[in-house]
């Protein structure tokens, strides 16, 4: 299964009490679908403020995207966590609400090694026919999937794709040893266009929320052969890839965006403890940089 060239790493709109707000919910997958161009979301990832989400609220959340996409786009179920068991068991409940295919970040804070690693993911990828994506991101979970690891584990038939947050060279030697059909994704937006030069697939992204329809025509101008025009879109759109993390200094996501997407027109409410809001500096920063 394709999940196509972009995908948003979408947030979760709360309302006033930080609950899920599902009319405001419904008015952001309609936005991402329509006006920003996505082929895929992700439902509950890390964007999404995962951590700080019940397992009951991902269930709904799951089939709550599935029913409003309606086959418009593609819905993918973050399940992933740092407890096997547990992700077998969130894996499951995402099939049963029909899901097209779930994202499994490495185990956080555990520190496996990297048969721990083959084991966790080829254990969750034999309990579901869903299609998974392997999400690297050694940032947040301390511990990287190794090339050799990630290639083994694209020997299993329903592990398909990896979403990498690890450096170019890694991305290279995954590209260039894959089994035909197994892509890969770059979680970093700023490395959109590096990442297709080395024959990566697309992007898992964040900044989609605010620019997907001109990343979208990134991919096609570098798709089409038209370089320099993608080398002049990813300039412009550069400034954003980088504030939406260091505004003006770093900021955990989804906190910008969100904030972001509030200027847009799109209020999808606070972010949960332990993150806080955009304070006086970053807010003033983001209408800025927005605004250009």
């Amino acid at each position: 299964m394709s999940f196509g060239r972009l995908i948003t790493a979408m947030v979760t709109p709360f309302d006033e009490n930080l609950n899920i707000d599902w009319d405001t919910t419904a008015k952001l997958i309609d936005y991402l679908i329509d006006e920003q161009k996505n082929d895929s979301l992700v439902v509950s990832g890390t964007t999404g403020e995962s951590p700080t989400l019940s397992d009951d609220e991902k269930v709904a959340l799951f089939r709550f995207a599935v029913k409003h996409a309606a086959g418009r786009c593609k819905i993918i179920a973050g399940t992933g966590s740092n407890e096997t068991a547990h992700s077998v068991h969130l894996t499951k409940k995402a099939e049963e609400v029909g899901v097209d295919g779930v994202l499994l970040v490495a185990p956080y804070y555990n520190k496996p090694n990297q048969e721990g690693l083959y084991q966790h993911f080829r254990t969750i990828a034999e309990a579901t026919t869903l299609p998974v994506v392997l999400y690297n991101v050694p940032s947040r979970t301390v511990v990287s999937l190794s090339v050799e690891t990630t290639l083994r584990l694209a020997q299993i038939p329903n592990i398909v794709a990896t979403k990498e947050c690890a450096s170019l060279e890694q991305m290279t030697e995954i590209v260039a040893n894959a089994p035909e059909g197994f892509v890969l994704y770059s979680g970093d937006d700023g490395v959109t266009l590096p990442t297709l030069a080395v024959g990566g697939y697309g992007i898992i992204s964040v900044a989609s929320h605010l620019v997907g329809a001109r990343m979208k025509e990134l991919i096609a101008a570098y798709l089409d052969g038209r370089v320099r025009e993608a080398q002049a879109v990813n300039a412009e759109l550069f400034p954003i890839f980088k504030g939406l993390f260091s505004c003006p200094h770093p900021v955990p996501n989804p906190v910008a965006v969100k904030y972001g997407l509030s200027l847009r027109g799109l209020p999808v409410g606070g972010v949960r403890l332990p993150l806080v809001p955009v304070n006086e500096a970053e807010a003033k920063f983001l209408q800025n940089l927005l605004n250009k």
